[in-house]
């Protein structure tokens, strides 16, 4: 997919503007198996609901996947009921974890794949997109996937830059060096930009608006 000149341009001033704001941020450092779980959760629901349900599920012993692969989905939809639609995810985080654990064992044997290869097969199974997807796999296992949520469509817009998810991605692959903590660090800076100024409607006061003139 071919990306512009105008718009790499802007997304590079995206990038570099939001890394001199924030600089380094410590932004979801957790197991891979701790990823994929809250990858599900955060699906439709704001992060602070997402901590605590983890805090629930780890409280119960439930933040490994073979323990959520042997859960009745009654004790799941209890923990993870404040992040909404639960009995959705419940299915979900069930789907998930018994194909890993049933296909692979592990989290670790499943990680030792192709990045290529291990997205093809999360966005195989029930429930699991593409941002679900490039979560865990930058997050989790430390690849070098961009993830594209709303807060990312919304700043690259606000940029000047409006486009389907792949060329959005792509522009990022582009700027971006080949390097899984630039990678978490540019999506990480996103967010906290997105929750800072347009969740706040604070878009008068958003510099960003400047690169789309």
């Amino acid at each position: 997919m071919s990306v512009s000149s105008s718009a790499k341009r802007r997304i590079r001033l995206v990038v570099d503007h939001l890394q001199e704001r924030y600089g380094e941020i410590d932004w979801w450092s957790a197991a891979p198996d701790e990823v994929i779980i809250g990858a599900v959760l955060t699906q439709q629901t704001r992060w602070e609901n997402v901590e605590r349900a983890l805090e629930r599920l780890r409280a119960e012993g439930l933040l490994l996947l073979p323990a959520i692969a042997a859960s009745p989905p009654a004790r799941l939809e209890e923990a993870i009921r404040c992040t909404g639609f639960y009995r959705v995810k419940t299915r979900r985080l069930l789907d998930l974890a018994q194909f890993i654990v049933s296909r692979y064992g592990s989290t670790a044997m499943f990680e030792s794949f192709h990045t290529d290869e291990l997205r093809d097969v999360l966005l195989s199974v029930r429930g699991v997109g593409e941002e679900t997807a490039d979560s865990i796999l930058c997050y989790g296992f430390s690849r070098n996937a961009f993830v594209i949520d709303a807060y990312t469509r919304r700043i690259c817009g606000c940029a000047g830059v409006d486009g389907p998810d792949g060329m959005l991605r792509e522009l990022f692959k582009e700027v971006l060096p080949p390097a899984n903590d630039r990678y978490r660090q540019t999506h990480a800076h996103i967010v906290e930009y997105a929750k800072e100024f347009c969740s706040r409607r604070r878009c008068e006061e958003c510099s960003i608006r400047s690169f789309n003139e």
